[in-house]
């Protein structure tokens, strides 16, 4: 049989749904496509994410889809799945340091310029569940409970499909921005063996990662495949340390202490920079065929990590300069770096069969996963215990838990069109659950410690709570659940030889409050000459709110700046230059919330257009240019911080502090993102010297803001707007506008490297008056794979990420006695310059 009928059969074949048959399939057409002669046109990639019918190739998809292959994964040097698809998508964005709180763990992600919660994720087909941190602090994608992909191991993976366009129609709740479908490996035989080491330029952020995989025969063709992936990175900060003369206070004759020489003086930054991070994470993929119209499946992943992050260093009292009041000297005398511990244990499994009953094909699954979050501080204090205070605290623990149930049928009929009508139809029923657990007593009690005399502030409480955090309050606890129903058709097919059409619609129910949407979609694509296309999608979606946004409380102290901003009121101590000031974000039912005019959350909706070419005018090159745009309303934000005399009575009203500042979630704001996606690709032969291939992507996108909820009277009459002008800003400015993907694959006999040159474009760093706007320009970053063969199945490999050691434009010290960041926060390709590595393969 030639290649080109195999590749047909392989086609019809696979009109399935995204299952992981389906996956298996597509690896061996994709397979089959590979060996093509160079005069073939056809482009290699099937892809069955947005649809669920027959399989079509990338250029064929009515909507556009991007495939990343397990080899282009390899290639990158890199051990994270975020920082993988930061580097090969140009349609996604990855913030090198976002905020406090758990965002510098579970990074957020942008996708088409909107949140990463925003985009659906599924593994084979299958919705993956969220983390269960919130990423309260963070700038960009505040408030967000995205999936945590680094806990999916790399080597495990067959293939990525990103559908760019929205899709709740046809997958549910988070599909506005696009959806991601992780293809595990389905291999009946063989393995792999891998190490990666790395570093930066500067010497630091060690990296150290392994991956294994092995597959084995299950039954006659059924597959067991196993895989594994480990990684420690270290520390780095790029913090300018402190220049100031004088730490502790000087001896007699204006004489250094000698202590000044063992003082750490990165302590006003040394958080400045990516933490270490620890993660073991395990798959399995397995299919077990029964008879030739039932299969059985199962699937999973298990995963560990272990994190710590210096999220602020405080100098003691005995000191020329203390920056708290907490820490004391008779625990911590040359003072102390707070380190912040998250240990999370996540694991998600599905099991189901599929099969044929006559005409109809069905699919029937269950899918199980857990996420347990356990958040501790360790070498840190709460003073206003003394001396006695432990050390090592148990802050929180977070949990979430989602059950998910599929069944998917699917038929097609002859009605006399160019093709078979494909007719599908399923229902799903989602539960939900989460909760957040209170940590240790001596978190967050406050004691009746007073400076003791001889030191500066004598006779003063501390600062209540942890430096740098506090414990969850019983008062903050709680658990709260939910269900989701929903039943969904889609029909699609080819009306005439070169025109399709497709349409899909769902029906969707919330308990808790959340209510009903129903979303439509239709798609077509229209071949109007050999070889040229357009392609169009008109759909409405929605994203229900997480229930970490509908319950989530937390009590922490923030930094003022002493003397504080105009119209701040903060208890200033003479010589502090700053002062800890309470914060509570507070549940949208709360009856302090609700008095401050808080609502019930409600779903985010959105409409998306999309409009696109296609074109294949010569063999092994394809063009692809989309344009769109996605409207939404009411997305969920955080309040600006809300604090003041009248807000205190309010508070104090309700029996809370009355000098707190609070903030609650809201749905504030309406939004409008255009954007236009283009890729090209060509490959050619070089004769005795190998084969190139060549791409180039672009993705340009501006979101503005609309409309924005009237604020409150309540929040109105004391002059709070509310959503301001910085979350505003980090919304519509915050990360790069355009982005450019050029990359070479040059391969030749046991030889092949890659060359990948990306353009980020300019972004803003807002701040809270626009005097402290900082915008950063574009930045081209180069990164290079160099790989060699050195036996059949052994290939090794050195490379660089950042070639050049390109950095975002400096801030400039602002301060040479406290030191600095240097860098800003929001850097598309991070803070830490060029980072050089090995890798090594072998395969059985």
């Amino acid at each position: 049989m030639s290649l080109r009928y195999l590749r047909a059969g392989l086609l019809a074949s696979a009109a399935l749904f995204s299952t992981p048959a389906l996956a298996q399939t597509q690896v061996a057409a994709s397979a089959a496509d590979a060996a093509l002669d160079a005069d073939d046109s056809a482009v290699a990639e099937l892809v069955v994410t947005g649809l669920r019918g027959q399989a079509r190739t990338v250029i064929d998809s009515p909507a556009p889809v991007d495939v990343i292959s397990a080899e282009q994964l390899s290639d990158t040097g890199k051990a994270g799945l975020k920082e993988v698809l930061n580097t090969l998508l140009p349609s996604f964005n990855l913030p090198g340091i976002n905020g406090g709180g758990t965002s510098w763990t579970v990074r957020a992600v942008t996708l088409r310029g909107l949140n990463g919660d925003q985009a659906l994720f599924l593994v084979n087909g299958k919705r993956r569940h969220t983390t269960a941190l919130i990423n309260n602090l963070a700038r960009v994608g505040r408030g967000g409970v995205p999936v945590d992909l680094d806990l999916i191991p790399s080597a495990s993976i067959a293939r990525i499909e990103v559908l760019r366009d929205g899709a709740a129609a046809q997958y549910g709740s988070d599909a506005i921005a696009g959806v991601v479908n992780i293809i595990l490996r389905g291999d009946r035989e063989g393995g792999s063996i891998g190490a990666n080491v790395g570093r930066n330029y500067l010497g630091d952020g060690e990296t150290v990662s392994a991956s294994a995989t092995y597959a084995r025969p299950l039954g006659e063709d059924g597959f067991i495949d196993f895989g594994l992936n480990w990684k420690n990175s270290s520390p780095a900060s790029r913090a300018i340390p402190s220049q100031a003369k004088f730490i502790f206070q000087p001896l007699p004759g204006n004489v250094p202490d000698p202590r000044d020489a063992g003082v750490d003086r990165y302590y006003w930054g040394q958080s400045y920079g990516p933490g270490e991070d620890d993660v073991l994470a395990s798959s399995v993929n397995a299919e077990l065929p029964l008879s030739d119209d039932l299969t059985l499946y199962a699937f999973g992943t298990l995963s560990h990590r272990s994190s710590k992050k210096n999220t602020g260093s405080f100098l003691p009292n005995n000191t020329t300069r203390p920056n708290t009041t907490t820490a004391l000297p008779e625990v911590y005398p040359l003072g102390f770096n707070a380190l912040r511990r998250i240990f999370e244990l996540d694991a998600q499994a599905a099991f189901g069969a599929r099969g044929v009953r006559g005409d109809w094909r069905w699919d029937l699954s269950t899918t199980v996963a857990r996420d347990n979050a356990q958040l501790d501080g360790q070498n840190t204090i709460n003073a206003t215990l003394g001396p006695a205070s432990p050390t090592y605290f148990h802050l929180s623990t977070h949990v979430f838990d989602q059950v998910t149930t599929n069944l998917d049928v699917a038929r097609e009929y002859n009605v006399g069109l160019a093709g078979p009508l494909t007719f599908a139809l399923g229902a799903e029923h989602r539960f939900e659950r989460f909760e957040i657990q209170a940590g240790d007593e001596a978190s967050y009690i406050i004691g009746p410690y007073a400076i003791p005399a001889g030191q500066p502030f004598a006779g003063r409480p501390p600062a209540p709570g942890l430096s740098s955090y506090a414990g969850t309050t019983p008062e903050d606890a709680g658990k709260i659940h939910r269900n989701s129903y929903a039943a969904y058709v889609d029909v699609g097919a080819d009306v005439a030889e070169n025109w399709y059409v497709g349409a899909a619609g769902r029906a969707e129910y919330y308990t808790g409050g959340v209510g009903s949407t129903v979303s439509g979609k239709l798609s077509t694509r229209w071949e109007f000459a050999p070889g040229y296309a357009v392609r169009a999608t008109v759909s409405n979606g929605f994203r229900a709110p997480s229930l970490a946004q509908t319950i989530f409380a937390s009590s922490t102290f923030s930094s003022i700046q002493c003397p504080p901003p105009a119209g701040v009121v903060a208890n200033c101590l003479p010589g502090m230059p700053y002062v800890s000031s309470p914060t509570k974000v507070l549940p949208t039912f709360s009856p302090a919330a609700i008095a401050l005019g808080a609502q019930t959350l409600k779903p985010e909706t959105s409409v998306n257009y999309s409009i696109g070419l296609t074109a294949e005018p010569a063999p092994r090159l394809r063009f692809t240019l989309d344009a769109y745009q996605i409207e939404i309303e009411d997305r969920i934000v955080d309040t600006g911080v809300i604090r003041g005399p009248v807000v205190g009575a309010i508070l104090a009203a309700n029996g809370l502090q009355s000098d707190l500042s609070v903030s609650y979630y809201t749905n504030a704001v309406d939004t409008k993102t255009r954007g236009v996606d283009a890729v090209a690709e060509y490959s050619f032969g070089l004769g005795d010297y190998g084969d190139l291939r060549l791409s180039a992507a672009y993705a340009w996108n501006k979101t503005e803001i609309t409309k924005i909820k009237p604020t409150p009277a309540v929040l109105a009459n004391l002059g709070y707007a509310l959503f301001d002008r910085q979350k505003q800003a980090d919304l519509t400015i915050g990360t790069p506008r355009d982005k450019v993907v050029l990359s070479g694959v040059w391969t030749w006999n046991r030889w092949k490297a890659s060359l990948r040159e990306t353009r980020y474009g300019e972004y803003t760093e807002a701040g809270a008056q626009p005097v402290n706007d900082r915008t950063y320009g574009a930045k081209w970053i180069a990164d290079l794979d160099v790989a060699f063969d050195v036996a059949e199945q052994t290939t090794v490999g050195i490379g660089a990420n950042n070639l050049f050691d390109a950095h975002p434009d400096k801030i400039g010290l602002l301060n040479p006695d406290t030191g600095t960041g240097q860098f800003g926060g929001f850097s598309p390709f991070g803070i830490t310059g060029g980072y050089y590595y090995a890798r090594v393969e072998r395969r059985f």
